[in-house]
């Protein structure tokens, strides 16, 4: 009897958890602690934990500070196994690429994006299909 090969099982279950929050400043600390949690749940190594922390903090403070939007919602998804990808999504009207624009030495700000291309694996923009605003993403891919 010749018995079929078993899949391949991945080290980690497909996972996928969304958040909303409402576009206040103040919310960034909750979706810093809510991304923190959920991955130590899903028992991702530290460095990944604290580099999603670190993106969906500046994703998520993007679509608050320039979106106008009254909430955004925040969703991870872990496929593949060793790949997190972390979206933003706003109800804003911007223009889908964000702007390209590059923060002097004095400037307080100005430096997410370039703080998101550092970190992640890849990262763009598109049209939400989920709140008909702007999705912005990053992928972080890892090794166990």
């Amino acid at each position: 009897m010749v018995s079929s090969p078993r899949p391949l099982a991945l080290p980690y279950p497909p996972r996928e958890h969304w958040f909303g929050l409402s576009s206040l400043r103040t919310n960034m600390r909750v979706a810093r602690d809510t991304v923190r949690g959920r991955l130590r749940a899903w028992q991702l190594p530290g460095e990944v934990c604290a580099d999603a922390v670190l993106l969906v903090s500046e994703l998520a403070t993007n679509a608050v500070v320039h979106s106008g939007s009254s909430r955004v919602l925040c969703g991870l998804s872990l496929t593949s196994g060793t790949r997190l990808r972390i979206e933003v999504h706003d109800e804003g009207q911007m223009a889908v690429c964000p702007p390209g624009a590059q923060a002097g030495p004095e400037d307080e700000g100005g430096r997410g994006l370039l703080i998101v291309q550092q970190l992640a694996d890849s990262w763009g923009a598109a049209r939400s299909t989920r709140t008909g605003g702007k999705a912005v993403w990053a992928v972080l891919r890892f090794d166990l």
